[in-house]
């Protein structure tokens, strides 16, 4: 009906979604579906673009709902009226351009693309088959913890940088030593081993840090 086509058309202008219902074969009547926005998520968008990170949406949903809610959050690009499995067929496509993808989802038709993403996140409370697929669940029920999950990725690489520099360094001045300098075959040992505190103690850095907060915060 004209009617229902043009309240479609208002609802989809407002970012909202219009739900049909038919009774044989004829509409009877429709229920509007207006997102919901969480809290969290205009805060945690503006954090994971300071560190370059790039924001996608892909929704199930019609492409004028969609393009409106990823217009008032800043998201940099979206898909409209994907399928579930069309999904996974997009983090493929990013990944194919060089991104890796982290991919957030708490629904069933999510569970392939969570397959399919370099690092799959649900929440607490998101149906069994997307946690199942996830490789890390926010126990809270939000997404504030995500911005902290980047953070703690950036300070493992960093860490791990570090130990590897400690690691290689010393052999390698070692070497250019005994070559050029003449070194002896002790002094080489002894400047390799005792790197081996320095990476130690590298590696349990962050333990250490963790430890000390806990501390300060229950003093």
């Amino acid at each position: 009906p004209a009617a229902v086509a043009a309240q479609q058309l208002e609802s989809h202008a407002q970012g909202h979604s219009l739900v049909l219902v038919a009774l044989d074969g004829e509409v009877v009547g429709a229920i509007e579906l207006q997102p919901t926005i969480r809290p969290e998520a205009q805060e945690i968008i503006q954090s994971l673009h300071a560190r370059g990170i790039e924001t996608v949406i892909i929704s199930g949903d019609n492409d004028a709902p969609t393009h409106r809610l990823a217009t008032q959050l800043g998201i940099d690009r979206y898909f409209a009226e994907v399928l579930p499995e069309d999904k996974a067929n997009l983090v493929v496509q990013l990944q194919e351009e060089g991104h890796k993808v982290c991919f957030v989802g708490d629904g069933i038709n999510d569970s392939i693309a969570l397959k399919s993403a370099d690092v799959a996140v649900s929440l607490r409370g998101a149906t069994s088959i997307a946690t199942d697929m996830a490789e890390i669940v926010f126990m809270d029920g939000t997404l504030r913890q995500l911005p902290t999950l980047f953070e703690l990725a950036d300070d493992f690489a960093a860490n791990m940088r570090t130990n590897l520099l400690a690691a290689l360094l010393p052999g390698v001045v070692g070497i250019a030593g005994t070559l050029l300098f003449g070194w002896s075959m002790t002094l080489c040992v002894l400047l390799t081993q005792g790197s081996s505190p320095v990476g130690i103690y590298n590696a349990i850095k962050p333990m250490l840090d963790e430890r000390k907060q806990r501390e300060q915060l229950s003093a």
